[in-house]
């Protein structure tokens, strides 16, 4: 053993010896290593978040598109179509109180009190389109709200024989009211005014009970709601000459 080591330590610093080199390869060069691409850092700029903008509005309605009855509409269970206005259910005039029995309640000359409201209410409707002067407006909404034209219209209806048999007992009941519009009844006479005092008894009660049915009523009589003209006013007036 001495022998040996002495022998290895003259090799190691024999003049001629040669130190050993270790080669290493790196990981990178052996043939069978993956080559892992590094992802290179974008130069593109980050695009700022969208802002949502806002639909355009749809142009405003004219006045033919929102007195113009629309045929379209929802429909109910029994299949029939709803009249819709403006994408609701075609209700113009304030919801009335749930009265199922109203001349238990009412009198006919507060039935009459609130059918004079509503009849105006749809001639001024009716005259609303196309637009007039405030004059104009009075002019031909008073030609048809005062005694007598209520009373031709009445007329017109019980000679179409459109009124069923309790609307006529409620054109009865209406014709027995006590007003102190003295001035009215001596200008139109008693008969012609208890006559228009039934036509708004009939309204009135139809608002509290049928409003569907205070529709085809008022319809029948000629109110519509697109555009109009004098057609009822210049009816009545040749019915006067």
């Amino acid at each position: 053993m001495a022998t040996a080591a002495a022998t290895m330590a003259v090799a190691t610093h024999h003049p001629r010896a040669r130190p050993r080199l270790r080669v290493c390869a790196a990981w990178d060069m052996n043939p069978g290593a993956a080559t892992v691409a590094v992802p290179k850092p974008s130069k593109a700029k980050a695009k700022p978040p969208a802002i949502p903008t806002t639909p355009a509005r749809p142009p405003p309605p004219t006045h033919a598109d929102l007195f113009a009855r629309s045929s379209e509409g929802q429909v109910d269970a029994g299949g029939v179509k709803k009249s819709t206005y403006m994408g609701f259910e075609k209700w113009w005039l304030p919801p009335p109180p749930e009265v199922k029995k109203p001349r238990s309640l009412y009198s006919a000359a507060s039935l009459a009190y609130l059918g004079d409201c509503i009849y105006e209410l749809y001639a001024r409707r009716h005259f609303f389109f196309p637009p007039l002067s405030i004059n104009e407006y009075n002019k031909r909404v008073m030609d048809v709200v005062k005694c007598e034209s209520q009373d031709l219209l009445l007329n017109k209806l019980l000679g179409e024989d459109f009124l069923t048999e309790e609307e006529r007992d409620i054109l009865r009941w209406g014709r027995n009211i006590v007003s102190s519009k003295t001035r009215t009844r001596k200008r139109a006479g008693i008969a012609v005014y208890n006559r228009a005092s039934s036509l708004e008894t009939l309204i009135g009660y139809l608002y509290l009970t049928n409003f569907k049915r205070l529709e085809q009523l008022m319809f029948q009589l000629g109110f519509t709601s697109g555009a109009s003209s004098q057609h009822i006013a210049d009816e009545l007036r040749s019915s006067f000459q």
